[in-house]
This record gives structure tokens, sequence and C-alpha cells, in this order.
């Protein structure tokens, strides 16, 4: 069967669909982008700029760097609670572990850095249009310094009123 066969058969399938249809898209001459763009502006009656939601992901550098990371930033620098007998089975989300994290000024240092650089790269990454943004935040497990640095990061980008999910992808692994 030939590409042209298929096509013609997908449109004698589709005839049923197609006459239910609120909107009919020729896409044949459409870029990808424009696709996009299309497809939001149909389905949420406006454009699809703006609409850049961040997802940051705390790991560990010893399980890999996560395949769908647009960024990526490591805090192996940083003071390692795994050494702390009474932290190194706690993450990154508890206080105490994160207070050892930002105890010597360091992380506020970085994340200082981190923010201007977020803060110009968010507005540009909307302005193209893209839909996801991935942020990974890697240390050696991805259970402490990650985890501490991936929240912070993604309360700034919050107070940025952009959307953003955090994962913790490695923080429970041995």
């Amino acid at each position: 069967i030939t590409m042209v066969d298929a096509i013609e058969q997908e449109r004698v399938l589709l005839t049923g669909v197609r006459q239910h249809a609120d909107y009919v898209v020729d896409t044949t001459r459409f870029e990808v982008a424009q696709l996009r763009e299309t497809i939001i502006s149909l389905a949420t009656g406006g454009s699809c700029r703006g609409l850049l939601h961040v997802n940051v992901v705390s790991f560990g550098f010893k399980y890999g760097i996560p395949a769908d990371a647009d960024l990526v930033f490591d805090v192996r620098f940083l003071p390692n609670p795994y050494y702390e007998i009474s932290l190194r089975e706690k993450t990154g989300q508890d206080p105490q572990v994160r207070n050892y994290v930002f105890c010597d000024g360091t992380a506020d240092r970085y994340l200082d850095r981190l923010y201007a650089l977020l803060d110009f790269l968010i507005p540009q990454y909307t302005k193209e249009g893209k839909a996801v943004l991935t942020i990974g935040i890697g240390c050696t497990g991805g259970r402490h310094r990650s985890v501490a640095i991936a929240e912070a990061v993604s309360q700034h980008v919050l107070e940025q009123n952009v959307s953003t999910t955090v994962t913790h992808r490695d923080s429970v692994k041995g």
C-alpha cells in the first residue's frame, strides 16, 4: 500500500468523525509549531504563547541525567548531609536537611545566580512558544542537596507566576 492509498483509506474511515467535527484543520503545509499553535488556540480560545510549564526534577547523577531535561544543574559542591548520620535517611524536604545544605551561604549565593539565569531564560522560552521546560537539579544520590535546591527553584518559579511542578526522581532510592 502506498502513502497516498493509506491517506485515502484514512479519509474514508474518518468521514463519520468529520461530519460531527466542530473544526477541520488542513495541516498539509503546517510546521510543528503552527500545528501546536492552532490546536491550542482552538482548544483554549486563545494563543499558546505564555502557557509554559516548568518541571523541576531532582535526581542523582549516579542514576543518570533525566532524558527529558532541557537544563541540568549540578549541586554536588554543596555541603552533603549524607555524611551526617542523623540526616542520612532524610530527604532535602526535611527542614534539618535543608538547613544543612544552606548552612554556609554557598547555596544562597548559587541560587541568586541561578534565579537570575532562569528569570532571563523563562520569558525567552515562553516567547518562543515552548510548552514545557524541564530543569534537572542533580547531586550524587538525588536524596538531599538536589531535593532541597529543586524545592527552592520550584518555589521561585511559582513566585514568578509560572506554572510549575517539582518531582524528586531518586529521593527514595538507596
